[in-house]
């Protein structure tokens, strides 16, 4: 009897922290709490699907009190109770459970929960199901499993982007979001759905505590010089978290405080603190205990470095690391201090995408990373360079947000809303709008150069800049200079900034000049585009000017290359020649002695017999022998002979 009251006081506990589960997500910790003590009563074998928390030393005391964790139902041993964890399982799990005859308490949250009868009647309705989450994380995977109809699953808005022509096809969707899904993320996915899919039914199943824990960590974090965000490496809540104070400040994850690095604090004024849900409240209390010690004098950025290196690997600690080999896609790295091995993949070491991994790095070489993800089962951790240098140049760009000051980059990629520029190593934004002087110069071919621009907005990481501030003002100081020394005749290298029919503009030092479609070429052209190119450099001369209204009209045709002139020197009054036929009129046909000059051999001037129509003695392209008869330099007109010869055959016979 004894026993059997025990036992049932037992149960009675189970359900306290199975309730106090339900009661907030938020304390997921708290079940870990209760179900350690119902541990320690004793009386009952458990085994739970999965870790219970994404915490490895609360999943390493619960199986030191008997606990098994069981990847899946088949693993689970005849005679245990079954606890499915917050995260929730697949319907065939619980049939598989029934058909077993195994006890169990489902410990599903109730969001998740939510969503899973969202997932069933998506089924029923022959909707498609649009999960918003980790395709990977065992929460996504249980609401996937609870719907008999099509899914699909999307980590991002670009991922959502590429799915767009399958979501045109449909008639019915239904949309959910992973309940620790990043809150911002899905407002942007949301907004972008309501414009492509008039027949979607989006319901918000983020849970209320990971929305609130969000958004706190999303005020505090721009408060703080730096984050610590207190869960598990692995949970996708506190991994969520993590993200969302990253841009505002620098934020690292510990597990515990073991990992706390204490010179990571020196120096901050005020430091943030936030847990992830899975967290329970007594590792909280031990990392902050450890963090309440006295803060010492600042340390220098290398004295960081140094004091990081006996530290456990966690995502955001930077490491000194030596390079044991390479190839061309990423080189393995031997971290100091650290029995691990890193591999840094190659759009982790540069952002140039043409570079070559053998290029950038060498056996031996040392160098300074950001820890990105850690791989406990297999010891190696993923690294990066660009992560790295883009902290330490973090720093200047915010200040040259404040102060106004001008920093250079390297245009890496253009995209339809602008360019992305790198400022030492920090990804800057410029939007169309700033990145050229003019709206229709093609502002993809930035990419590559070498840019100066200032910072417009640094919030987190949204950073973005301006080009055209710059440029303006460098323009401004060039017009300056260039009114105060203009003359007629003065030479200046421009460069084409843009093409009309009836000219071309050219830059020539922050002023643009016009020079007219008459002054590219002695020929007749039909457009500037037969002679020069956007983007061409070219030397050009003064004209006129007008300093009032700034117009400046400029000549590129050269003296030299005067047809005419050349016509003068080369060709004089009775020279003969052999030229082509360009046109036939009714009064004759216009031969090509020179580009862009012409002659006219009347019709009288054809043969010696009589010509009734000049077509059918010429014709387009036939070459003719001519003598110069007379030239007209002043009105331009040439006249040519071909009856003069044949005069002269005959008289030579």
């Amino acid at each position: 009897m004894a026993e059997l009251e025990r036992l049932e006081e037992h149960r009675a506990r189970i359900e306290d922290w199975l309730h106090a589960c339900f009661q907030d997500c938020a304390p997921r910790g708290n079940l870990y709490d209760a179900m350690r003590y119902s541990l320690l009563a004793g009386g009952t074998r458990v085994a739970t699907l999965g870790p219970l928390i994404h915490n490895p030393q609360v999943v390493q005391d619960l199986e030191s009190k008997g606990t098994l964790t069981c990847p899946d139902i088949d693993s689970v041993p005849d005679g245990y109770e079954v606890v499915i964890r917050s995260h929730g399982v697949p319907r065939t799990v619980y049939d598989k459970i029934s058909t077993r005859g195994l006890a169990f308490h489902d410990a599903t949250c109730p969001f998740v929960s939510k969503i899973h009868k969202i997932a069933e009647e998506a089924g029923k309705n022959g909707a498609l199901l649009l999960v918003a989450g980790d395709a990977s994380h065992p929460e996504v995977q249980g609401i996937v499993g609870h719907t008999s109809g099509e899914v699909r699953v999307f980590a991002n808005l670009d991922e959502l982007e590429k799915m767009r022509e399958i979501l045109a096809q449909q008639k019915s969707i239904y949309v959910v979001a992973q309940t620790t899904f990043r809150v911002q993320s899905w407002e942007s996915c949301k907004a972008s759905l309501k414009k492509w899919c008039t027949n979607a039914k989006i319901f918000d199943t983020i849970c209320n505590a990971t929305w609130a824990r969000q958004q706190e960590a999303e005020d505090l974090s721009q408060k703080c010089d730096h984050m610590i965000v207190i869960g598990g490496h692995h949970s996708s809540n506190t991994q969520k978290l993590l993200q969302v104070a990253a841009r505002h400040t620098d934020a690292v994850t510990v597990e515990t405080a073991d990992e706390l690095d204490r010179a990571w604090l020196k120096g901050a004024r005020v430091v943030g603190v936030t847990a992830g849900a899975s967290t329970p409240s007594s590792i909280i209390e031990e990392v902050l205990n450890s963090m309440s010690e006295e803060i010492r004098d600042d340390m220098s950025f290398a004295e960081m470095l140094e004091a990081s290196e006996a530290k456990p690997l966690f995502a955001g600690k930077i490491v000194k690391a030596k390079v044991i080999s390479v190839s061309p896609t990423e080189c393995v790295v031997g971290i100091d201090g650290s029995k691990h091995t890193g591999i840094v993949k190659l759009n982790e070491m540069t952002h140039d995408p043409n570079a070559k991994m053998e290029d950038l790095v060498k056996v031996d070489d040392e160098l300074d990373l950001v820890v990105v993800k850690t791989n406990d089962q297999e010891g190696v951790d993923t690294l990066s360079r660009v992560r790295f240098e883009a902290q330490k140049g973090m720093k200047d760009v915010s200040e040259a947000a404040e102060n106004g000051t001008v920093m250079e980059g390297d245009v890496m990629e253009a995209n339809k809303g602008g360019v992305v520029v790198n400022v030492k190593g920090v990804r800057v934004f410029v939007p169309r709008s700033q990145a050229t002087m003019r709206r229709d110069e093609d502002y993809t071919k930035l990419v590559g150069q070498h840019v100066r621009l200032v910072i417009t907005e640094c919030a987190g990481r949204k950073i973005v800049g301006s080009i055209n501030k710059v440029t303006a003002e460098e323009n401004k100081a060039k017009r300056e200079e260039f009114w105060q020394n203009v003359e007629v005749d003065k030479h200046y290298t421009g460069v084409v900034k843009s093409l009309t029919s009836y000219g071309a503009f050219v830059d020539i030092g922050g002023v643009d000049g016009l020079c007219h479609i008459s002054e590219l070429s002695w020929s007749n052209l039909k457009h500037p585009s037969e002679v020069v190119s956007v983007g061409d450099t070219i030397d050009v001369y003064v004209k006129s000017y007008d300093p009032e209204n700034e117009k400046v009209s400029l000549g590129y045709k050269k003296e030299e290359d005067n047809p005419w002139e050349k016509l003068k020197n080369e060709y004089p009054i009775g020279s003969e020649f052999t030229a082509p036929v360009v046109s036939i009129t009714k009064f004759g046909a216009f031969v090509r002695i020179l580009p862009g000059v012409d002659g006219l051999v009347h019709i009288s001037e054809i043969s010696n017999e009589r010509v009734n129509k000049v077509s059918d003695v010429l014709k387009v392209g036939d070459e003719v022998r001519v003598k110069l008869i007379n030239v007209d330099f002043d009105r331009k007109r040439i006249s040519l002979s071909m009856k003069a010869c044949l005069n002269e055959d005959e008289s030579a016979e």
